[in-house]
C-alpha cells in the first residue's frame, strides 16, 4: 500500500502527527504509527495485571474492614464510602443488570466496574469515609506518601489506560515531538505501584513478555 492509501484507511488527521514528528518522512511515520500500536499492546498487558491486583486488594480490604463482602452495594447510602461517587447511575445500572439476569455476585460487581471507580476511592471524601485506611493495601509504599499524592499518581495511570483504550498515541511528548520519556515514566509508575502492593513484578508478570524496552528502543532510534 502507498501512503495515501494508509491515509484513507487511518485518516489524515490520525497520521499527520506521526508525519510531522518524522519530518514528513512517510515511511518513518508509518513505522512510528506501528510501533505505537505495539507499545500500547505491551503496556495494556501490564495495566491489565495491575488493575486486577489493585481492585482485588481494595475489595479484600473493605470486605474485611467493614465485615461485609457486599460492601459496594451497601456503601451507596448517605454517609457511605460511595455516597458521592460521580457515576452513581452507571454503577446502579451494573447492579440492576446483574440482579435482573440472576448473575449478581460481589465478584461480578468487582469485575464490572471501571478502573476509574477504584481510583475514585483514593480521592478525599471516600478515603475519609473509608476510615482513612485504604493506604494499607500498599504495605511497601514509600514512607510519607499520603492520600493526595497516591490519588494523583493513580490518576496518571488512569490517564494512560484511557489513552490506550481510545487508541491514542503514547509516543509523543507534550509538544508533539517523538519521545519515549512519558511512556517510560508511565511504565516505571505502574511498576512502582505493583511493588507498593507487595508484589515482585518479575513474578507477577512472569510469562507475559511484558517488557516494552525493545519497542521503546526502536522508537528512540527511528529517524
Amino acid at each position: 500500500m502507498k501512503y495515501p492509501e494508509y491515509e484513507e484507511a487511518f485518516s489524515p488527521a490520525r497520521l499527520n502527527r506521526y508525519l510531522k514528528a518524522c519530518g514528513n518522512d512517510t515511511s518513518a511515520a508509518l513505522a512510528l504509527y506501528r510501533y505505537n500500536i505495539l507499545l500500547c499492546e505491551k503496556y495494556y498487558a501490564v495495566l491489565n495485571v495491575f488493575e486486577v491486583v489493585l481492585r482485588n486488594a481494595i475489595n479484600n480490604h473493605y470486605s474485611v474492614l467493614l465485615s461485609d463482602k457486599d460492601w459496594i452495594r451497601h456503601q451507596l447510602d448517605s454517609g457511605g464510602i460511595l455516597a458521592n461517587y460521580p457515576h452513581l447511575s452507571s454503577l446502579n445500572n451494573i447492579l440492576e443488570n446483574l440482579d435482573s439476569t440472576g448473575r449478581y455476585t460481589n465478584d461480578r460487581v468487582v469485575a464490572s466496574v471501571s478502573f476509574g471507580f477504584w481510583t475514585h476511592l483514593f480521592s478525599r471524601k471516600p478515603f475519609v469515609q473509608g476510615q482513612q485506611s485504604l493506604l494499607q493495601i500498599f504495605p511497601e509504599r514509600t514512607k510519607g506518601l499520603g492520600q493526595r499524592f497516591i490519588y494523583n499518581e493513580l490518576q496518571d495511570i488512569k490517564t494512560l489506560r484511557n489513552r490506550i483504550a481510545h487508541h491514542e498515541a503514547i509516543c509523543f511528548d507534550h509538544t508533539g515531538a517523538k519521545s519515549t520519556v512519558p511512556a517510560k515514566n508511565y511504565y516505571n509508575l505502574i511498576i512502582k505501584y505493583i511493588r507498593f502492593l507487595g508484589y515482585s513484578e518479575s513474578q507477577l508478570l512472569s510469562g507475559l513478555w511484558y517488557s516494552p524496552s525493545a519497542i521503546l528502543q526502536r522508537i528512540d532510534t527511528l529517524r
